[in-house]
């Protein structure tokens, strides 16, 4: 009893100080808010303050009024240009792919000459891509004249365009990579080749075009000796592409790289 009686004080002195506690807090903030609400009366209803704080403002501005001019003028000057900037972009843009549609149409007909030079009265790709640079029109162009001079043995140009193209449809992007890869296969520059071949396959990874795109890569790693890497890119053919027609191509040069391995 005397124990159960010891434990009901020591709840209620529990509660008394929790109590006490919870009041004096209460009462503290209650003084704060009253204290900061009679100072902003203070603001609100005496003049002198009111003159001081607008006086302290006024003071400010003209003591920083010539700097505070140069960033507004600067802020303005800066938002009116990047506007032109994309104004005339997109005005350019929609000029450029007018002007191109002819190119397009003798590059799809095999009329390269005129493709890439005009004929005389319809400008060609590549003065889309000197007249209209930054546009979706010049980028595009890039890829087109790359391919032709790559038909036409000129890898160094076709580097030069192709590397300057982009694009976020994948399956474009990844042509072009591999495009990249062909330039570099043949002016020797074997690893770039492979890093091309590679980004190639790995964009978009599909049984359409991606076993075309390692079966080229193999090709640049066995020129470049790296023989288990290529038997690796051939077998991944075989394994995950045997619905391709590069299947069996595949199969044969894998078996081939490992006799010359077994060796």
């Amino acid at each position: 009893m005397k124990s159960f009686l010891l434990h009901g004080f020591f709840v209620w002195a529990c509660e008394f100080d929790k109590n006490r506690i919870f009041a004096t807090e209460n009462r503290v903030t209650m003084a704060t808010k009253q204290s900061k609400k009679a100072h902003e009366n203070e603001l609100l209803e005496n003049p002198e303050v009111i003159a001081e704080q607008i006086g302290r403002g006024e003071a400010f501005l003209k003591k920083n009024s010539k700097i505070l001019a140069g960033v507004l003028a600067a802020a303005v000057i800066l938002i009116g240009g990047i506007l032109f900037f994309q104004i005339n972009t997109a005005n350019q843009n929609e000029k450029a792919q007018e002007e191109m549609f002819q190119a397009v149409y003798f590059y799809e007909q095999d009329s390269i000459d005129f493709a890439l030079n005009g004929d005389g009265i319809n400008k060609g790709l590549l003065s889309i891509v000197e007249d209209y640079p930054r546009t979706d029109a010049a980028n595009l162009a890039n890829f087109y004249i790359g391919s032709i001079y790559l038909s036409e043995k000129k890898f160094a140009e076709a580097l030069e365009h192709l590397e300057d193209f982009s694009s976020d449809d994948y399956l474009v992007q990844a042509k072009a990579y591999s495009l990249i890869g062909d330039a570099n296969l043949e002016l020797a520059n074997i690893d770039a080749a492979i890093s091309s071949y590679t980004k190639a396959a790995r964009t978009n990874e599909n049984k359409y075009t991606t076993p075309k795109y390692l079966a080229k890569l193999a090709v640049a790693q066995e020129e470049s000796g790296k023989i288990a890497d290529a038997i690796a890119t051939y077998t991944e053919i075989e394994e995950k592409y045997y619905e391709s027609f590069e299947y069996s191509a595949a199969r044969k040069h894998k078996a081939r790289l490992e006799g010359l391995a077994a060796k």
